[in-house]
């Protein structure tokens, strides 16, 4: 208790500790984690530089965007710092809080697990911060989540001058996480609430995300990239953005391309979420059930023909039932994306038990 009570008091400690000398270096030589490629354009993108004429260009911008992307390394520092430079001046969204869009998070692993430590608040494109300050945690692992609606083209790790700074020990095969803006992570108030940061820190593995905010539209170029991938597991969640006649058309073709081309690696399919307002607004009640209909027979027909490795998270057990999970009705809050990794998460350690 007493070394959660000092990390809590550090990181709420002056940003600027005067006569401490900072030796930064480039988060590219720590351990970069939450990519599937390494021959990108720019240096935290999340598809591979081929992609670009491949997919979309709505995708393809969107991809510049780091969301789950997260550098891992050890220190023994008791202050650490951070810069970094963003690649839009737009910091925020009207539902969606410039530290989320546009924010570091910072964790530490602790006997207990993973430990939210601070988060980076930009300013302004370019920006410097005290994350942690005077704190006598020892070595330890920490992980820095990068954000989740901006694109960054650098990130510096900073300690004072004597301290160990080295990255962290590569993890083991990646959850790949398909999906839509709620995958992506909007609205999360800090990149660390995403759902799929949550499972990764609850599995303890790295964690993929390819949420394309009102792209992830089920599109055979994307299958093919990401059968790219050696997954341990894949999270298909792109239903909010399909219509229903796409849903019809795109569904069973896309998972089908994941499992003949990995016929042994579990793939978890995601229903549409009950939306919060959906008793409010027939058309999203409507659409959302129509699709999950066309998911849950992709699901039974594969079951049938013996696929034993894909499983099933329903749309009513992601929200709950009390309304008090979304931003807008549709994307989730911190709340939100909590309930949906308590819901898809234990899901996610069956289908890693039955590789």
């Amino acid at each position: 208790m007493k070394l959660l009570i000092g990390l809590v008091m550090a990181a709420t400690l002056p940003a600027q500790e005067a006569g401490v000398a900072i030796r930064w270096r480039d988060a590219r030589e720590l351990l970069v984690e939450g990519q599937g490629w390494r021959e990108t354009k720019q240096a935290f993108d999340r598809l591979p530089a081929r992609a670009e004429g491949l997919v979309r260009k709505e995708v393809w911008d969107l991809a510049h965007d780091s969301a789950g992307v997260a550098v891992r390394f050890v220190t023994d520092a008791p202050t650490i710092r951070a810069r970094w430079t963003l690649k839009s001046e737009k910091l925020a969204m009207p539902h969606m809080p410039a530290t989320g869009v546009s924010g570091l998070d910072l964790y530490v692993r602790l006997p207990g697990g993973w430990r939210w430590v601070a988060n980076g608040r930009p300013e302004k494109q370019a920006n410097e911060q005290t994350l942690l300050a005077n704190w006598p945690g020892g070595r330890r692992e920490y992980m820095l989540y990068l954000p989740l609606y901006n694109g960054v083209m650098s990130v510096e790790v900073g300690v004072p001058e004597g301290a160990n700074l080295e990255a962290a020990a590569v993890g083991a095969k990646p959850v790949v996480v398909y999906g839509s803006s709620i995958a992506q992570g909007g609205c999360a108030s800090r990149p660390g609430m995403a759902y799929p940061a949550i499972l990764g820190r609850r599995l303890d593995r790295p964690v993929i995300n390819l949420g394309f905010s009102g792209n992830g539209k089920s599109e055979p170029e994307l299958a093919e990239l990401l059968n790219e991938i050696e997954a341990s597991v894949y999270v298909y969640d792109s239903l909010p953005n399909l219509s229903s006649v796409e849903a019809w058309e795109r569904v069973e073709p896309f998972v089908r391309k994941l499992r003949y081309a990995h016929p042994e690696t579990p793939v978890v399919l995601v229903e549409n979420a009950v939306y919060a307002n959906a008793q409010f607004v027939e058309q999203r009640r409507t659409i959302a059930a129509e699709k999950n209909v066309v998911l849950r027979g992709v699901y039974e027909k594969l079951r049938k023909e013996g696929d034993r490795r894909v499983f099933y998270v329903r749309g009513g057990e992601l929200y709950g039932d009390d309304g008090e999970a979304t931003v807008d009705g549709v994307h989730p809050t911190d709340v939100g994306f909590m309930r949906m990794a308590e819901a898809i998460g234990p899901v996610v350690r069956r289908a890693l038990r039955a590789r």
